[in-house]
């Protein structure tokens, strides 16, 4: 079994990210996360990104801990949801994001989105990353107006930002923005998520024909090209392992500038600034 060599990604302090990760969202049942992530380890992915609010981060802990690839060559990620948010509140939650992953500490720990109290967040992050509980902090779904008001009220600087990215929503203006400031762009639903029909474009399967390459290979190498970290989820084995193999070919200018027609300016999953939204996940649920 050929593992991948994939490129990482570098942050402004050292620390460096595998550009390809795996992502479990939605992958709640054990056996069924079992044996994706176990497939997904086997053909050589290194990073995992997972969140509370996923509610695997135990299923996760245990796959790691009973693989035989040491935890300090594992990238894992998680993140602290809106109704953790607040200073005493995101100490408390990370460390219950650690007993449950079964480890010391995190390689990446990201603000899951810009809801109410995300500055007192990031401050009990800065702690925990000047401790050494975290190697890398960052932020998910924040727009460039949280970035700005997130930088203006605090001392470290996000190092990514882990946004929804697919060619129907480059979101080049943020992508921009955030090269400009050092913020590594990750990309979540790099697929679409299935909510369109991207992976069926003509131009997608006339350059993925080019290379031998699914439409869905492409894509990511799209996003791999572009710089950004991608985290395609999957539960298929096929799947699994198709979405790695994309360190073997490269996409010309004009096959980049192809799929830059794609755009459409679509946001497919919830707006990062639907206030109704951020205001109701961050109310705890009763017990």
């Amino acid at each position: 079994m050929t593992v991948i060599s994939e490129p990482s990604k570098t942050f402004r302090n050292g620390v460096k990210i595998p550009q390809l990760g795996f992502g479990v969202f939605l992958v709640k049942e054990r056996e069924e996360l079992d044996k994706a992530l176990n497939k997904a380890l086997e053909v050589g992915y290194r990073h995992i990104d997972t969140a509370m609010i996923y509610q695997n981060e135990a299923f996760v802990g245990e796959v790691v801990k009973n693989s035989s690839i040491p935890r300090e060559d594992l990238f894992i990620t998680s993140k602290v949801w809106n109704y953790d948010h607040g200073y005493e509140e995101t100490k408390a939650a990370f460390q219950a994001t650690l007993d449950r992953l079964g480890t010391d500490y995190l390689d990446l720990y990201l603000i899951h989105w810009a809801a109410p109290h995300y500055i007192e967040t990031w401050k009990a992050m800065e702690e925990l990353y000047e401790a050494g509980k975290i190697k890398a902090i960052g932020v998910s779904n924040f727009q460039i107006h949280h970035l700005e008001d997130l930088m203006a009220h605090t001392t470290i600087k996000p190092m990514i930002n882990q946004i929804e990215t697919h060619p129907e929503f480059p979101q080049n203006e943020l992508h921009e923005f955030m090269q400009e400031h050092g913020i590594i762009h990750e990309a979540w639903g790099p697929l679409g998520q299935g909510k369109n029909d991207l992976l069926n474009q003509p131009v997608l399967k006339e350059i993925g024909e080019k290379y031998g390459k699914t439409p869905a290979q492409v894509v990511l190498r799209w996003h791999i090209e572009r710089g950004v970290v991608v985290i395609p989820k999957s539960v298929t084995p096929s799947r699994i392992a198709e979405n790695a193999a994309i360190f073997d070919f490269a996409l010309t200018t004009e096959d980049m500038a192809r799929i830059s027609t794609l755009d459409t300016n679509t946001r497919y999953a919830t707006s990062p600034d639907d206030q109704e939204f951020l205001a109701k996940t961050s109310v705890r649920p009763e017990a």
